[in-house]
């Protein structure tokens, strides 16, 4: 007899004898020793469809939190126009409580402990809004009136305010919800002859003004006040022009308190025709007229040119020598797509290409500072020099050109990248050659032009190439070469300027704000759309140098209209930039583009400065005028505001001058 296997396959078995049922199959066992064999991977097209059915959940997220921040937009903005709450510009829902409470009547601590301090009585709504909203709660007029412009069984979604915020709009966080406050007051008030047009404004409407400004920041923080000179003090030969015109502009300045004055030195004046062969006569009997009135001096190193600002009868370019360079080899200037020069700086490309008479970009730059500092170092040493600003690109500011004028650029146009000089397409080669994907290493063909609109190009659109695996490599190496030419430069300046502080000037690129890729942003250098934050790598080398950062704030008025076509947002941007550096520690201090015309910019200016609700008292450490002051141009009608404005500056009591 033949012994079977228990496990023989029914075909091996006796075909005459009828086989036995099949028995069940064993229970699958887990391997002992922890070594279970792992389950099969998945085939490479589930992954695909996992790894895609992911990505849209992620956007139909973005979508949904988008929606629900455009909500809140417009429940603040209801409240702050038509309630007159004064919410903060980064409210969040305690702020929001905290006012509703005080409207009603109660006392909010600043613990949040709440109760009522006295009884109110019932107060019913305004007739007009009775049928849309019946109160009743105890509250104010202002309340019911903030409350009563949404009506019943209306979605909030599709409720409208004076300010019109599109669906699309994504901050970075509740926090950052911000309203055009300034830009409501001009569309409902108009902009023909404005109360506060210096034009229009009487000795009255001043002394309101100045009332207003005057808050209560007695015993504040002391945040000097600096000044910029005219640039036509100096001449192409580093000459001093008008000395007397000089002193009596400096009188001025002197009898409003400000604590100093800020002198650009121009590269392409200093070191004008020859290399390495400085000419700081004119600068050096500046400083010494400037020393007779006891102010101080921030010294702005100009390693860009000026095609906007005269100084004598030439404008100030590059030295001459450079242009010389320049003609044989354009590739050391910016350059576009399209292989337009910007000749207003010099390229990035060439910081460490020995290229400029045997000189790297960042030598020559090396070489200015040091030459500078042997040549004043008394002054220094004398506290006469408080700070001094190295500029590190377009207009003396952290930035690629981007938006130039005279390359055709308009506001709110998004700019281009200026990359293709052949030293950074180089760079961009050989950062391609590191990842693996030689062919990335091309500029985006579908970014637009100098005036295009994010929305109408394919890469800054939502959903857009920028957020590609392509888009993600280019903006890295672009924002990337601007730290490294920060850091670069940042490395020899605290080597010439031992124990001096240095400053170095931030944009304000706030156009495109509110939309998902923030492009206007991308082209200048700062990789800053809705989910990154751009501004950080760049601080984080800001405070290993311990920098003072300067943050440039634009005044010009908006209206809304203007702002919405623009996707502008002037106050979310400088606060998510401020907030930024103090998180990292860093010093701050802000500058005033435009003249302060307008008086309602002086309180804006001051609640940027010293920001009465931040719960860590921070505050900037110096405020500067970079263009012509309005106290130079019409020192009559300004002259008691500006005055209030740097005693509030200074913390100093207003009250004698408001009587």
């Amino acid at each position: 007899m033949s012994t079977k296997h228990p496990h023989a396959h029914p075909r091996d078995a006796d075909p005459a004898a009828s086989p036995p049922p099949a028995p069940p199959p064993p229970p699958s066992r887990r391997a002992r020793g922890g070594f279970a064999s792992s389950a099969p991977a998945p085939p490479a097209t589930a992954r695909r469809r996992g790894e895609r059915e992911r990505e849209r959940e992620k956007e139909r997220t973005k979508l949904r939190e988008r929606h629900r921040r455009s909500i809140t937009s417009h429940m603040l903005a209801g409240l702050r126009q038509h309630g007159n709450f004064p919410l903060p510009a980064r409210a969040d829902m305690n702020d929001v409580l905290a006012a509703l409470a005080r409207a009603a009547g109660w006392t909010v601590q600043p613990d949040g402990t709440t109760f009522r301090s006295s009884p109110q009585p019932l107060l019913p709504p305004p007739a007009q809004f009775q049928g849309a909203f019946q109160v009743t709660s105890v509250e104010t007029p202002a309340l019911a009136n903030a409350l009563n412009s949404y009506a019943v069984g209306t979605p909030l979604d599709s409720q409208t305010s004076a300010l019109q915020t599109d669906d699309s709009l994504s901050p970075s966080s509740l926090d950052s919800v911000v309203v055009a406050e300034q830009s409501i007051k001009n569309e409902n008030y108009g902009n023909s002859c404005s109360a506060n047009s210096l034009n229009c404004m009487g000795s009255d409407q001043l002394m309101r003004a100045s009332a207003v400004l005057a808050g209560d920041y007695t015993r504040t923080p002391y945040i000097p006040v600096y000044a910029s000179l005219s640039m036509g003090i100096i001449n192409c030969y580093c000459q001093l022009v008008d000395p007397e015109a000089l002193r009596a502009e400096l009188r001025h300045l002197k009898s409003l308190n400000v604590d100093g004055v800020i002198v650009d030195c121009w590269w392409g004046i200093v070191e004008a025709w020859t290399p390495q062969k400085y000419e700081w006569s004119g600068y050096r009997d500046l400083f010494g007229i400037i020393k007779e009135f006891r102010l101080k001096v921030q010294v702005v190193l100009s390693f860009h040119g000026s095609g906007e600002c005269e100084s004598g009868d030439v404008l100030i370019s590059l030295p001459r020598w450079v242009m010389e360079i320049a003609q044989e080899n354009q590739d050391i200037f910016f350059t576009d797509r399209e292989g337009r020069r910007n000749t207003e700086c010099l390229s990035w490309g060439i910081d460490k290409e020995r290229v400029l008479r045997g000189r790297t970009g960042i030598e020559v730059y090396f070489d200015f500072m040091r030459s500078f500092h042997m040549e004043f170092r008394s002054l220094s040493e004398e506290g006469l020099v408080s700070a001094i600003e190295i500029g590190l690109g377009a207009s003396g500011e952290l930035r690629y050109p981007s938006c130039t004028h005279k390359m055709g650029w308009r506001y709110p146009g998004i700019g281009e990248f200026q990359c293709y000089d052949r030293y950074m397409q180089k760079n961009l080669r050989q950062s391609a050659l590191k990842r693996g994907h030689l062919f990335w290493a091309r500029g985006p063909d579908n970014a637009g032009y100098y005036n295009s609109r994010s929305h109408e190009t394919g890469f800054f659109c939502d959903g857009g190439d920028y957020d590609s695996y392509y888009g993600r490599f280019f903006l890295n190496w672009y924002s990337g070469i601007l730290v490294d030419h920060v850091d670069q430069v940042l490395s020899l300046a605290t080597l010439a300027f031992d124990g001096a502080e240095i400053v170095v000037k931030i944009p304000s690129i706030y156009w495109w704000y509110r939309t998902a890729s923030h492009a206007a942003e991308l082209t200048a250098g700062f990789y800053n759309p809705t989910n990154r934050d751009g501004y950080s790598p760049v601080f984080r080398i800001l405070k290993k140098h311990s920098v003072t950062l300067k943050l440039v704030c634009y005044g010009p008025e908006f209206t809304v209209q203007e702002i919405g076509e623009a996707f502008a947002d002037p106050e979310g941007l400088t606060w998510q930039v401020m907030n930024a550096a103090w998180d990292h520690g860093l010093s701050l201090s802000v500058e005033s583009a435009l003249p302060c015309l307008d008086g309602e910019m002086y309180p804006q200016i001051l609640e940027i400065a010293k920001p009465r609700n931040d719960p860590d008292r921070h505050h900037v450490s110096f405020f500067a005028y970079r263009q012509q002051p309005p106290f130079l141009l019409q020192r009559d009608v300004c002259f008691s505001e500006l005055e209030t404005f740097v005693k509030c500056m200074h913390g100093e009591d207003t009250q004698n001058l408001i009587d």
